[in-house]
């Protein structure tokens, strides 16, 4: 990365999401390049005035890619720290237990073997989870003791140490249906129902945006939700039980928007190129 280089978009997949964000700096007449992370090397000569919007996909280059790129001088968004914390489970949990806000009930366990007390702690039916991941791959349900028994001897095969702590959390009794709210610079853009056949409602396993009335509630929770992890920019997954009680489930810090875009007629990725352009600016 030069240091005549301004602002960069960083993104090895240049996906929709990425593309409207990069057709809106155009439009917007900013001159700006994309860096791809996979022929990325950090050394001396990033300039302190060089500005990243970090929109990698994969969690462990987004969060060395965005260290190093600090590092050496470069303004990061997210920062590193937020992907960290917000691409682990378990300290995204932390952090929005230590922000005060409602969470799903929750359990880390060192082994899978202590997993299987950690899950009659919390009861049945609860979902095991990877600590990184994305998509919903490898969430598990488990309906009762002997179920749990067996995922948990197949997590202990797995070669990564990382893989035997165990996230375990309750499933929430809800509608088909959990609701993504976006926020950028603070604010709350807008809020979408996520619909699916089945209980995962990742659009990415073909569940259906629909838009959701945004309300002072959605907003307040998602906003400081975001906070809590230091994201600016954020998709973060709220769960509405039987009672209309909310929890937050999720942040998400390079947040996918197609479906959200879909559902409504925000421009999102112009709200995130002029937010982008005006921290570079400042």
């Amino acid at each position: 990365m030069r240091s005549d280089h301004r602002l960069a978009v960083l993104a090895s997949r240049v996906r929709f999401e990425e593309k409207q964000i990069m057709a809106a700096l155009d439009r917007r007449g900013a001159t700006f390049v994309h860096l791809d992370p996979r022929s990325l090397v950090v050394a001396d000569g990033v300039s302190r005035k060089d500005f990243v919007l970090n929109r990698e996909v994969g969690h462990y280059r987004a969060l060395y890619a965005a260290s190093a790129l600090e590092s050496a001088g470069a303004t990061v968004l997210n920062t590193a720290a937020a992907t960290h914390v917000s691409g682990d489970k378990w300290l995204t949990t932390a952090a929005l237990l230590a922000a005060g806000l409602p969470t799903p009930r929750t359990a880390l366990a060192m082994t899978p073997e202590a997993a299987v007390d950690a899950l009659d702690q919390i009861g049945y039916p609860a979902v095991v989870k990877p600590l990184v991941g994305s998509w919903g791959r490898l969430v598990t349900a488990i309906p009762d003791r002997p179920t749990a028994t067996a995922v948990l001897e197949h997590v202990a095969a797995l070669p990564s140490p990382q893989q035997h702590v165990v996230y375990v959390q309750e499933l929430v009794e809800k509608a088909d249906r959990d609701i993504r709210v976006l926020v950028v610079g603070g604010q709350a853009l807008g809020a979408t129902y996520r619909r699916g056949d089945e209980w995962r409602t990742n659009v990415a396993r073909g569940a259906v945006s629909t838009r959701c009335e945004l309300t002072d509630v959605h907003a307040k929770l998602a906003v400081a939700a975001a906070e809590a992890v230091g994201a600016e920019i954020a998709g973060v997954d709220l769960l509405e039980d039987a009672d209309g009680h909310l929890t937050v489930l999720e942040v998400n810090d390079r947040v996918e928007f197609r479906g959200f875009q879909d559902a409504h007629e925000i421009d999102v990725a112009d709200v995130v190129a002029s937010h982008v352009l005006g921290r570079a600016r400042a």
